[in-house]
């Protein structure tokens, strides 16, 4: 098939349109994340924290993981390689046969799962006397269900999308999601006045955002001759192994995930009801340890520690991954050792400093963020310590998903899926003991102390599959950023003592803008002081691979990113 066959990308395509490609979809992360930000300050405003908006974002977990682990994750990384191997060696038509079986697979499956679930719930209702916020967290799930079928399937047209070489569509859909979100709440949801009522119509107006998410890229691919293939049926053996593949990865990829599904559900479950009796219905009637909004509160802590996460983290995985899979496929074990050294000195120069600006405006950033309408400043006090606690271990976020790709590179899915599993279970005994003596801030530090044993762990036992990191190197990184983030830490802490000193007009915003600002650029000013070159590294245009040490930043390297 030959290159110029529409459709397909050009094998030779230039750097220069890859490194393009990486800047277009960290510009559209970024976009959505701060839509993303909106679209919860809004949700605060308009339903506070309480019962309602707890109910709401726990319910929203369950379609949302399904997007982490089956849409963005393990399909997008079992998929992909099939789909531009059937495009480079058997031509369009069989792609196009793969990419229409994968989704008749992924239809069929998920349909009947929310079908099952569905029954799951009614049969519940049925047999069990409910609270009216367990009712309410039912009827929640019911509604938004569905839309695991409908991200799902819009994540699997974006990796058809991408295998294209087409990469626009796919990240501007979780902005066109975002937007449909707010579009809905702010045009919908007003035209009821019962608070259960608005809260179930921002779950149909989810729906109504999915099913946009779904026709958008159906009709790009349609334009791009790309529509449904009857002939499915030829490729279906394939799809068999797309599905073995994915098995292993899905939990590999969504052991964080699991986690803060687990702190939501137990932050809902052991929150005291508005209306009830204080004490929970277990032997020696214990006071409920946590406070009404905490599941709320989780969910916004956590969205702020994913912002520098997906901005950075996913970024810089998503380039890592397919250098770190050429080494190991050409044996070439030193350069792939090389890579994901560096990986991990970006990861410390960027994750060190972003876990210390998050823990000393957490409090000013929920403020800001979220401090509207009917979410109050109690209620903002609480979500920074959620960001406090989350954010201390962004590092180790950021680290986790460099390791874990290091992991997947060289073919072994079961050591980083070991690992997760066994961070699960130690996440949950945390949550069950911590919350009794830090309360809400106990669940996110039980999930933020797991991950760092994780990437501390993963670094270690991933040295048995590739041999022996540049640890000298990785150290004296680590160290030249905690010096440079003690001067961002010194001049965050002074921008605020003034801050309160002398009041601005707009107090919440430039209580966020001056500390950031004024610490980045005292942490970048620190590190060139001090010879920290890999920050410098990111700014770079190039191949993202670096198989000998990197120089100063006015150096020039042709290896470096």
């Amino acid at each position: 098939m030959s290159s110029a066959e529409p459709g397909q990308p050009s094998a030779g395509a230039s750097l220069r349109t890859v490194a393009g490609n990486v800047r277009l979809v960290s510009l559209c992360t970024m976009l959505s994340r701060i839509l993303g930000l909106i679209r919860d300050a809004a949700m605060a405003a308009t339903f506070g924290a309480g019962p309602l908006l707890d109910a709401f974002t726990v319910a929203f977990r369950l379609p949302n993981l399904a997007r982490v682990l089956l849409g963005e994750g393990a399909l997008a990384t079992a998929f992909l390689p099939a789909f531009t191997r059937e495009l480079d060696q058997a031509g369009a038509q069989a792609a196009r046969r793969l990419a229409t079986a994968t989704a008749v697979a992924l239809i069929l499956f998920l349909t009947s799962a929310v079908l099952v679930l569905e029954v799951g719930l009614v049969a519940w209702s049925w047999w069990l006397p409910l609270s009216t916020e367990a009712e309410l967290l039912r009827s929640l799930i019911g509604l938004m269900l569905p839309y695991v079928v409908m991200v799902c399937l819009a994540a699997h047209l974006s990796a058809v999308l991408q295998g294209l070489g087409r990469f626009g569509w796919p990240a501007l859909l979780p902005v066109i999601f975002n937007l449909g979100w707010l579009a809905g709440l702010v045009c919908f949801v007003p035209w009821w006045t019962d608070p259960t009522s608005r809260v179930q119509a921002m779950a149909v107006c989810v729906l109504a955002a999915g099913l946009i998410q779904v026709w958008c890229p159906i009709w790009v691919l349609s334009r791009a001759g790309y529509s449904f293939d009857p002939h499915w049926r030829s490729a279906w053996p394939q799809v068999g192994g797309i599905l073995r593949t994915m098995t292993p990865v899905i939990v590999g990829l969504s052991i964080t995930q699991f986690n803060t599904v687990i702190d939501s559900f137990v932050a809902w479950g052991f929150a005291r009801p508005e209306l009830g009796p204080d004490v929970m219905p277990l032997p020696g009637s214990p006071r409920y340890p946590l406070a009404p909004g905490a599941a709320s509160a989780l969910y916004f802590g956590q969205r702020l520690y994913q912002f520098p996460l997906g901005v950075f983290g996913v970024a810089l995985g998503t380039v890592l991954y397919p250098l770190l899979a050429m080494h190991a496929q050409r044996g070439e074990h030193d350069k792939l050792r090389a890579d994901l050294s560096l990986g991990l000195r970006l990861v410390a120069a960027i994750g060190i400093p972003a876990s210390a600006g998050l823990m000393l405006i957490s409090r000013p950033i929920a403020g800001l963020c979220f401090q509207y309408g009917r979410f109050d400043a109690d209620d903002a006090h609480q979500t920074g310590l959620m960001i406090f606690a989350y954010g201390s271990a962004v590092w180790a976020y950021c680290g986790l998903l460099i390791l874990n790709r290091g992991f997947y590179a060289v073919g072994d899915r079961i050591t980083p899926l070991k690992i997760g599993l066994a961070g699960v279970a130690l996440n949950l005994i945390g949550n069950l003991t911590l919350i009794w003596w830090l309360h809400e801030q106990g669940l996110a530090f039980s999930t933020a102390g797991v991950a760092m044993l994780q990437c501390l762990l993963n670094g270690w036992v991933i040295q048995f599959r590739v041999g022996q990191l540049q640890w000298v190197a990785i150290g004296r990184c680590v160290l030249k950023t905690l010096a440079a983030t003690v001067v961002l830490a010194a001049v965050c802490l002074a921008t605020e003592q003034l801050l309160e000193r002398y009041p601005l007009p707009l107090g919440r915003l430039w209580s966020v803008f001056l500390p950031v600002s004024l610490g980045s650029g005292a942490y970048l000013g620190a590190a060139w002081l001090i010879g920290l070159h890999e920050p410098w590294l990111l700014l770079r245009r190039g191949k993202f691979s670096e198989a000998e040490p990197a120089g100063p930043p006015t150096e020039r390297s042709d290896s470096a990113y």
